[in-house]
């Protein structure tokens, strides 16, 4: 059984939300420390701060590639921006983290430069944000092919 897609476009922007029954700080951790963030996307290199170039390894992806990523802003624990520009376009993520009774929520958001390419784009990350949640439960990394062409029209019906 194939997962729910949950993203939906708000302008031109994609919006993903997840929810963990954890403080702040440990989601945050999940999204900035090297070794867990290669527990569900890939590590890091690099000097983390606002304006500096990182590089980071998606582990999910052919070849294991490593790419540059700029950190536009880093507010910890809240709010991490990051963009890139490859040969598959611009890339520009927010990650937005709020806490309510030991509840956090992510509010992960690419805004998009025109909505060509949400059909695969959605879908990808639908598929790391669930790779998320499985690497802070323990569990194993989901399948791409559950998620990909399943949702990709989901997002294109958006």
């Amino acid at each position: 059984m194939s997962p729910t897609p949950t993203g939906r476009l708000v302008g031109d922007d994609l919006v993903l939300t997840r929810t963990f029954r954890a403080p702040i700080a440990d989601v945050w951790a999940s999204l900035t420390d090297p070794a867990r963030t290669a527990r569900w996307f890939g590590p890091w290199q690099g000097d983390a701060a606002p304006g500096s170039t990182i590089k980071v390894q998606m582990v999910h992806e052919e070849g294991k590639p490593w790419m540059d990523m700029i950190i536009d802003a880093c507010e910890p624990p809240r709010r991490l921006a990051v963009s890139s520009v490859d040969e598959h376009g611009s890339w520009h993520l927010d990650m937005v983290l709020v806490e309510s009774a030991g509840v956090t929520e992510l509010r992960f958001t690419q805004h998009l430069t025109g909505t060509e390419g949400e059909g695969e784009v959605g879908p990808g990350w639908e598929f790391y944000l669930d790779a998320l949640v499985a690497s802070r439960d323990g569990q194993p990394a989901p399948n791409f092919d559950d998620y990909y062409p399943a949702m990709k029209e989901h997002f294109e019906a958006q």
